[in-house]
């Protein structure tokens, strides 16, 4: 990624980070790039509408433009537009966090998030990549989107870390985990990635694009509808296919 694109999106993480005007000074001071580049990058956005000054020596802030483009951009997001009416669907029904997340090689971010009624809840932030490979039920599902040989060259360097108690270290055993997901057509994770954490993701398939969609929750409110709530992700993965035309991987 070039320099200047990368120092425009630290600066905008950096006004969310400190929630107040930040001058030109502490800017540069922040993100630990030189005056004249920072000057350069705040002009440019203020010039382009996306920062203002409050005053002369008042630091500058955020407008609105960038919140107004982004949400320009959701709503006509085929993807999201697609899935957001069915994932809402599967959280009012199950009362649990239901996530897309976009894959892109062997990693993938969250797109879009919904959250459950209760107060204890899983909560991911969208943009957030997986905290593990062989030890989520999204990342199980990455590995099982792999030919033989891709999956095989994986395992074979892969650092299996021991995130909670129930980590499954022995990769002949993540293997077996994977073949029973490819069958059934989703995959679990039932406290191996975060302790007294069960989640249960299935992908789907749209613009030769893998997609997946993510239920979570306490294992205790998770272990009694486990097997309807996978029934239930599955049939709204393949609806999301039949809506988009697109065919299962």
């Amino acid at each position: 990624m070039s320099k200047i694109v990368e120092r425009t999106l630290d600066c905008f993480e950096l006004f969310a980070d400190q929630k107040r005007p930040l001058s030109l000074t502490e800017v540069s001071r922040l993100l630990g790039i030189p005056p004249s580049s920072c000057h350069d990058v705040l002009q440019a956005l203020q010039e382009r509408g996306y920062i203002y000054e409050l005053a002369p020596r008042g630091g500058f802030y955020p407008t609105l433009r960038m919140m107004e483009i982004s949400r320009t951009i959701a709503e006509h997001d085929p993807v999201l537009l697609r899935a957001e009416i069915l994932m809402r669907s599967l959280r009012d029904v199950l009362d649990e966090s239901v996530n897309l997340a976009k894959v892109s090689g062997l990693q993938a971010r969250y797109l879009l998030t919904f959250e459950p009624s209760h107060p204890l809840r899983i909560m991911v932030n969208v943009g957030d990549g997986l905290r593990s490979l062989p030890s989520t039920s999204a990342g199980k599902a990455i590995l099982a989107s792999l030919d033989e040989r891709a999956l095989e060259a994986y395992m074979k360097s892969a650092v299996i870390a021991p995130l909670t108690p129930k980590t499954v270290l022995a990769k002949d055993r993540i293997l077996e985990q994977i073949q029973q997901g490819r069958e059934r057509g989703w995959f679990v994770n039932e406290g191996e990635s975060l302790e007294g954490v069960t989640t249960l993701s299935s992908t789907f398939t749209w613009n030769n694009s893998l997609y997946i969609i993510t239920v979570a929750g306490p294992s205790p409110r998770m272990e009694s509808k486990l097997d309807w709530a996978a029934k239930m992700l599955v049939d709204l993965c393949r609806r999301i296919e039949m809506r988009t035309g697109s065919s299962a991987t």
